[in-house]
């Protein structure tokens, strides 16, 4: 090998780093981890699940990348295994919702898998980025700084809400009204991550001039955007597809951040911005550095429109993270 060559794979060697994706089989799962795949800036990918990682890993190792992949199952200490040394860990893990249900009715199932997941990163990865997908997140990032917590590892600058679907949403439902290419529109999308903690700043957009009913509309559609898909696929699951780009467009982010690079998106943290009213985590803009949550962002101006909005999701907010404390105090 060259010099230069030699430089050049070190070069790739030192930017690119290890994921490991919990519930890499799922619907959200498998997509997840063929787009980080994908990823230049990954070099081994971990796949774990109850079942079926083996073969998922195998078929998307034949994929001409440069990254490894290797599938986990619980026996054997595979959660430990597939943790080892990662960077980044995704949570795509959990049931999905079906027709009628809201993302509170899959509480008691996903909580119990979330804060089993987030001991095992806590006691084997403590210091990786964790990318919380699994729902309600408003509830489950909670769980695990809960969990982090109690075995004393918390730092509240690496566990992260993916709410970048919610973004992505915006961006789209918006072009279609304004019939607008939608990968140039930006809308940042603060609070929570399900119905009304869900606040598009529609006024901080490119189109502020929308207003009336198809501001209404289009709030609403933003907000409760994932019944339009569990209606749509009649009871056979619910966002998957969408969410899985966004999960690996977050941490996407979370790599880029990692290099060194500045990234400034939307994301579900523990954040200042309402502490005072007793609310710990909160979405907004948020810069990324290689030691995760750089700044927590204000959120600006906002329109008599949107404080109204603000002020409906914080009731919501405060039950969603009290119910996802209490339940690791009641079920450590």
């Amino acid at each position: 090998m060259s010099f230069i060559a030699r430089r050049a794979f070190s070069s790739t060697a030192y930017n690119a780093h290890k994921v490991a994706v919990l519930g890499a089989a799922g619907g959200i799962g498998q997509p997840l981890s063929l787009l980080l795949k994908l990823n230049k800036d990954v070099t081994s990918l971990s796949l774990y699940d109850l079942r079926g990682t083996p073969g998922v890993a195998a078929d998307l190792s034949h994929i001409p990348t440069n990254s490894v992949v290797k599938g986990f199952l619980p026996d054997n200490e595979g959660l430990k295994k597939a943790l080892e040394g990662v960077e980044v860990v995704v949570i795509p893990a959990g049931v999905p919702r079906k027709p009628g249900m809201t993302r509170d009715d899959l509480f008691n199932t996903n909580a119990s898998i979330v804060r089993d997941l987030a001991k095992a990163v806590a006691e084997t990865a403590p210091k990786a980025f964790v990318a919380v997908i699994a729902n309600p997140v408003n509830s489950t990032v909670p769980i695990v700084a809960e969990v982090f917590k109690s075995k004393g590892v918390y730092d509240p600058k690496r566990i992260f809400g993916v709410t970048t679907l919610d973004v992505i949403r915006s961006s789209r439902f918006i072009s279609e009204i304004k019939d607008t290419d939608p990968t140039t529109e930006t809308v940042t999308v603060v609070g929570g991550h399900s119905g009304h903690t869900i606040v598009p700043l529609i006024s901080q957009s490119s189109h502020p001039d929308i207003s009336g009913e198809t501001l209404d509309a289009l709030t609403h559609r933003i907000q409760f955007g994932g019944d339009e898909v569990v209606k749509a696929k009649d009871g056979a699951g619910s966002a998957t597809l969408s969410m899985a780009e966004a999960g690996a467009r977050f941490a996407g982010s979370l790599l880029k951040a990692l290099k060194g690079e500045a990234i400034t998106e939307p994301t579900y943290v523990d954040s200042p911005l309402y502490k005072s009213e007793g609310i710990e985590f909160f979405s907004s803009k948020v810069t990324l550095g290689p030691e995760g949550v750089k700044e927590v962002h204000g959120l600006g101006k906002l329109s008599p429109y949107e404080e109204k909005l603000i002020e409906v999701a914080k009731v919501d907010l405060k039950k969603n993270i009290q119910k996802g404390v209490d339940f690791v105090a009641a079920n450590p």
